[in-house]
């Protein structure tokens, strides 16, 4: 027996893409959603995130667009005093479960959890064996499609042969050991970094398998001020206009104080950029023992095999896996086809935003072609290549999105937006110079960066 559900949009994901879509889809047209999870509640990913997790970038970024996450808020004390507050793991669970319970109260938001999607319109769920169907009528929306891995929820991406092994997950939980192996190059191996350092740990007795190098961002300079931020950005193109290559493209946004690096003597080629605190940078430069040897092959009992050689592990150490693939690299497509819109970034980063513009387009246009031209899909950040790549794509569709009035003006009343101006904030001389030299900047920079994107 299947159930026909009355809806005209059928979300698949009910984490931080698939709940910005529908929120701003649900308060700018009538439409009745069916939202379908896997899991047993909303957040996606967050709900099998490690314990210690915070956004790496301010709360105002992170969510949906009617409702800010953390309420603008500023960090009181510790070593972020005065940036703006970055939530937990379980602040955006309960954020999200505020989200869904003002969806839902709407009457037209139902949620499926525990429903794996079939395909062909229709969705099982698990604990039951029910069967649901959707109208030919109804959208299907593919909120999965760049849903990231985490390490809770997926094996080692190596073989694991008398090691012992743990998910980031269990690190607050896995006890003392004699030496602490952490295994990835980005976000969350830092955070294991620093977490370790943070809780005692003697930073001669970390072992960090790095892969790659990673350059990233001053957290300083991604918050919600437009005169830092935008301030920044004009930073950043001017630097690029004037690059020879992306390798000094980076050298000189370093000197600027917009990029870091953990090691100043290896050059990195992985360029993700996630946000990082200089206390963080500071805590991570006391770990010595770097292992540059590629990724890990085999974890054994006494020596961990990697692409280009082997290293020594001792009696009892703990290797930390943190090398789940967190952003996908999959190939761009049309956001708008006939059988599926597929929800991926937008403007260069800040993924949220990107899911929520494109419910406020599908909401308010009917043609796909339009929708198409003001919202194509740019990429996430890896090599210095695909980073320049990002920002082209990135400035391009934010060309398109603001030069339609109404986008524009609901982009600017959005907190996820990082480079809007708020109608309320103060005109003052110092907002004039950043925006005269981000008009500047931008049109020189973006071509530069489309140049070194095709050359390198």
């Amino acid at each position: 027996m299947t159930r026909l559900l009355d809806v005209d949009h059928l979300v698949v994901g009910a984490g931080a893409a698939g709940l910005a879509f529908t929120d701003a889809l649900v308060d700018h047209s009538d439409a009745r959603v069916a939202l379908v999870d896997r899991r047993d509640g909303v957040g996606g990913h967050w709900r099998q995130a490690y314990p210690f997790v915070q956004l790496h970038q301010s709360s105002t970024y992170y969510g949906v667009a009617s409702t800010v996450l953390g309420g603008g808020r500023i960090q009181a004390g510790g070593p972020e005093a005065g940036l703006d507050e970055r939530a937990d793991q379980p602040t955006i669970l309960a954020y999200y479960d505020q989200v869904l319970a003002r969806l839902v109260a709407t009457g037209r938001v139902e949620l499926f959890t525990g429903s794996d999607y079939r395909g062909d319109r229709t969705f099982v769920s698990e604990r039951t064996g029910e069967r649901f169907a959707v109208p030919e009528r109804c959208r299907v929306v593919d909120a999965r499609y760049l849903s990231p891995d985490i390490p809770a929820g997926s094996p080692p991406r190596f073989a694991v042969d008398g090691a012992r092994v743990v998910p980031v997950n269990d690190l607050p939980h896995a006890g003392p050991a004699a030496r602490y192996v952490v295994v990835g190059s980005g976000k969350t191996a830092t955070d294991g970094v620093v977490w370790l350092l943070r809780h005692g740990t003697d930073p001669d007795a970390i072992t960090w398998v790095r892969p790659r190098d990673p350059w990233m961002l001053d957290r300083a300079n991604i918050r919600p001020d437009p005169v830092v931020y935008l301030g920044m950005v004009a930073d950043l193109m001017q630097a690029a206009a004037a690059a020879p290559d992306l390798p000094a493209l980076f050298l000189a946004l370093e000197e600027a104080g917009i990029m870091m690096r953990i090691d100043p003597s290896v050059a990195p080629t992985m360029a993700k950029a996630p946000t990082l605190g200089r206390w963080e940078l500071d805590l991570l430069r006391a770990v010595g023992d770097v292992v540059r040897l590629g990724h890990v092959r085999v974890a054994g009992r006494d020596r961990l095999e990697l692409d280009q050689g082997a290293v020594p592990l001792p009696a009892g150490a703990l290797v930390v896996d943190c090398a789940a693939d967190g952003l996908k690299q999959r190939p761009r497509v049309p956001v708008w086809q006939p059988d599926v819109i597929t929800l991926q970034p937008v403007r260069a980063g800040f993924p949220c935003f990107g899911a929520a513009l494109i419910g406020y387009v599908e909401a308010t246009r009917d043609d796909d072609a339009a929708k198409n031209r003001l919202c194509p899909p740019s990429v996430f950040g890896n090599t210095l290549t695909d980073w320049a790549r990002m920002n082209v794509l990135g400035f391009g569709a934010s060309a398109a999105f603001s030069a339609e009035p109404d986008v524009k003006a609901w982009t600017d009343r959005v907190a996820l937006n990082p480079a809007r101006v708020p109608p309320e904030h103060p005109r003052t001389p110092a907002l004039a110079s950043v925006q005269a030299r981000l008009a500047n900047a931008v049109p020189p920079g973006v071509a530069r960066l489309e140049q070194l994107s095709r050359t390198a």
